[in-house]
């Protein structure tokens, strides 16, 4: 992958803050690693050129978040890149779609993302409700990633005209990772308790939301950019889109092995800079230890009439700083991939054969 200018001196600067303690690095500022910088792990992500694409939707979803419910099997892309979550269903249309115009070059495909049955399944709960698109990480991977490696993910997210939003005020669309740290509890009381350590999941990310015009004191619509989050979890808003900025822009994000988040935006498709950068922070004051996985979300009030807004997703891509322990595992899934697909070959071939 050819890197640019900025992200090879980006890739430099965290080396050498590698070599420090977390006390020196939270003690200047902290601008994190350019998302997209390092090397592209091909064997996770999407381009969506494959026109066959789709999902394999085991309905009725899953919702463990709401109610407790698993509902497995739960769903997949037909390429296997994609996951239904167990904690959201996956969003009701998901489909290949040529480019808008203005998407990278060269992409002729991207995919198309809304929902209209969110939350609980046959439940109208009248607020808002989200679905979750994930990328199947772990599982292809073979592991989820120290933050050692610092990893980053980029997305080019399409916001359509401001006639095709749904009418409402708020989050619309989330692209987000999956990461964990260690937390410790006390259990048992006043008297012989004990502390117990667990791997906690968290998930920061970027959300798009929208100000209607409708609503009262609002004269225009427009949408802007939060973050989730800070310290205490709450999401922080970051940059105003007005309707005339509307199409692509670049998300993206950074964890650096001091367990800092770091977000970045900007219109367009082009990589992402320096100038990009708009914060940085330790959600819920975690740091994280490793990162699971990246997904997205579309949000709707779930009514059972009312679809989401139709964002459209391209080349979302994950990359990493020190490849070289996931690069071990993707080669050993590819060659155990490659063997059963020759073993599936000659069973077919086999079998013509005898007719």
């Amino acid at each position: 992958m050819k890197l640019t200018t900025v992200q090879v001196a980006s890739y430099l600067l965290a080396i050498v803050a590698a070599q420090f303690t977390t006390e020196s690095v939270e003690a200047a500022p902290h601008r994190g690693v350019i998302p997209g910088s390092g090397t592209w792990i091909e064997y996770v992500g999407d381009d969506f050129e494959d026109t066959s694409w789709g999902f394999i939707n085991n309905f009725p979803k899953s919702s463990r978040e709401q109610d407790t419910r698993l509902r497995s099997p739960t769903g997949r892309s037909t390429n296997g890149r994609w996951i239904e979550g167990p904690e959201r269903g996956q969003p009701d249309h998901m489909q290949v779609v040529p480019t808008p115009e203005g998407g990278l070059e060269g992409s002729h495909h991207a995919l198309s993302i809304r929902t209209l049955n969110s939350g609980i399944p046959g439940y109208n709960s009248y607020d808002v409700q989200q679905d979750d698109m994930i990328a199947n990480c772990i599982s292809r991977l073979g592991m989820s990633i120290p933050i050692a490696d610092t990893p980053s993910v980029v997305a080019r997210v399409y916001l359509p005209p401001a006639d095709e939003w749904e009418n409402r005020s708020g989050p619309h669309f989330g692209f987000r990772i999956s990461a964990s740290t260690t937390t410790t509890e006390q259990s048992g009381g006043f008297f012989g308790g004990r502390s117990e350590t667990k791997a906690e999941p968290y998930w920061p990310g970027i959300w798009i939301h929208f100000r209607s015009k409708n609503n009262r004191k609002v004269e225009e619509d427009s949408a802007f950019l939060t973050v989730r989050g800070n310290r205490q979890g709450r999401d922080v808003r970051m940059k105003n889109i007005s309707v005339e900025d509307f199409g692509w822009w670049t998300l993206g994000m950074s964890v650096t092995p001091d367990g800092m988040v770091h977000y970045f935006a900007s219109q367009g498709v082009d990589d992402l800079t320096a100038a990009d950068y708009l914060t940085s922070q330790f959600p819920y004051s975690f740091r994280a230890e490793r990162f699971r996985t990246f997904f997205f979300n579309a949000c709707n009030k779930n009514d059972g009439k009312t679809w989401s807004t139709p964002f459209v997703i391209d080349d979302p891509r994950l990359y990493l700083m020190n490849p070289h322990r996931v690069a071990a595992n993707v080669k050993r899934n590819s060659e155990r991939e490659a063997r059963r697909e020759a073993k599936r070959n000659a069973k077919k071939k086999a079998t013509t054969n005898r007719k």
